[in-house]
């Protein structure tokens, strides 16, 4: 999903740059809300996983790769705007040291895992959360989370395939199958991942997944009121 240099136009190039650039602005100012002591220790552990995940590279189409992406697991542990500071940084670290990705592409593979992938899937998991809360929010958070994570892999390289297809590189009817069709695959093991993540922190340390509140379950549908 790392897409390389040459393969975006200059105007695909520029707009993702733009929009990837004022949203990383603007994550750094909020992120302050999120971060305390206790989750700079998890952040970093968080971006190593991510770094390691995303380094293990499947080959797809076009000289495009697909991989685990894991920006659905950083923004339900650590918020929305310190999970997208890690991507960030991720994807920085993986294009200036181990040319996954290219520099003048960066904007781009920020803008597609990021906030396609990152924030677009983050909130609706939310959306979900909450229409789900009636079986608990544990509960609720776990199953949001397998299928946003899914999702989040899926909707990233769709947004990846129409922008090679706008700049050219390559014709939409052969990227866009070939991307989403492969990292639909990829999108399981992601899911499993970032579930059994989640469940393993809020089984051990609760205060330190950001979405979740801890919140009494409600009751639903055939259970009594205690």
């Amino acid at each position: 999903m790392h897409i390389p240099d040459g393969f975006l136009d200059p105007k695909n190039s520029i707009v993702t740059y733009v929009a990837s650039t004022g949203t990383l602005g603007y994550a750094l100012y909020k992120a302050r809300e999120e971060l305390d002591e206790k989750k700079i220790p998890i952040l970093g552990i968080t971006a190593a996983f991510i770094f390691a995940a995303q380094m293990l590279n499947f080959p797809v189409a076009g000289g495009t790769s697909g991989h685990f992406l894991g920006a659905v697991l950083a923004m339900v542990l650590l918020g929305p705007f310190s999970g997208f500071l890690v991507m960030s940084v991720v994807l920085l670290v993986q294009c200036l040291f181990f040319a996954d990705g290219g520099l003048t592409a960066l904007g781009a593979n920020i803008f597609n895992m990021g906030i396609i992938g990152g924030f677009l899937s983050y909130y609706l998991l939310i959306l979900a959360k909450k229409a789900l809360s009636r079986f608990g929010e544990r509960r609720s958070l776990l199953f949001s989370s397998a299928f946003f994570a899914w999702f989040s892999v899926v909707v990233a390289s769709a947004a990846c395939s129409i922008e090679l297809a706008f700049s050219g590189t390559v014709p939409f009817k052969v990227v866009f199958p070939a991307m989403v069709g492969v990292h639909s695959i990829i999108g399981i093991g992601e899911a499993l991942i970032t579930t059994v993540v989640v469940a393993i922190v809020l089984q051990l340390r609760p205060d330190l997944v950001a979405s979740f509140t801890g919140a009494p379950s409600l009751p639903y549908a055939g259970e009594g009121v205690s």
